[in-house]
């Protein structure tokens, strides 16, 4: 399993980082500051690190520019509410890999880092699937078969099947899936999350208007049959 290191201060962006990533097949661990996270560095080497650039005892980039001095194969995400474009550039040029601007949705962080063990050839996932036949999703490929069927699924149905997939029998309530899905930070309605499963429903379901898979808790959420 894929271990990423989160350099965060603020907490709250921290917990609801840390949450996505697990829900998505991630050992995770955290720190608030520079000093507790070069502590476990030395200890233990992450595959990926979501380094934020205003930390309370030492600038994000230099601490980009010294974790590249010592090791040129982690994967490296910027994580900064800095928009800035000249921030991006001294980013990459400390030796980032990406740059994520916040407000994010844990989907896109999800996807971006994805993206970047793609592009450097790593392995984020133990197998890459999840098997729930008639169901096999591609955590790898971002895809969703069904009895060997391809199922076009955009990146916010791919993000709640997999949501789903990876928390057979438990209850999510709809403000869980918005928090992930469309991350804390959101500012539409509730029903969005309605809209988009009654939309998955009619791709997965034999029955759409009976669903088996994805069904409803009324007054609460949605819980995944398996």
């Amino acid at each position: 399993m894929a271990l990423i290191y989160i350099v965060e201060d603020d907490q709250n962006i921290r917990e609801i980082e840390s949450f996505a990533l697990k829900n998505s097949g991630y050992q995770v661990q955290g720190f608030e500051c520079a000093k507790d996270f070069y502590h476990q560095l030395a200890e233990k080497t992450p595959d990926c690190i979501l380094l934020d650039i205003m930390l309370p005892d030492m600038d994000g980039f230099e601490v980009c520019r010294r974790i590249r001095a010592g090791n040129s194969k982690i994967g490296i995400i910027m994580l900064t509410a800095r928009t800035q474009e000249m921030d991006k550039v001294t980013g990459f040029m400390t030796g980032a890999d990406d740059y994520v601007t916040k407000p994010f949705s844990p989907a896109e962080l999800t996807a971006r880092i994805d993206a970047l063990y793609r592009r450097i050839g790593g392995d984020m996932m133990d197998d890459g699937e999840i098997q729930q036949p008639p169901f096999v999703l591609n955590t790898r490929k971002r895809t969703l078969e069904k009895n060997g069927q391809r199922i076009k699924l955009t990146q916010v149905e791919y993000a709640i099947m997999k949501m789903f997939m990876e928390n057979p029998g438990k209850a999510l309530s709809r403000e869980e899936i918005l928090k992930f899905v469309w991350g804390e930070n959101y500012l539409g309605e509730l029903k969005i999350v309605d809209v988009n499963i009654r939309r998955l429903r009619v791709k997965i379901e034999d029955e759409p208007t009976s669903p088996a898979f994805i069904t409803p808790i009324w007054g609460y959420g949605y819980k995944w049959e398996f």
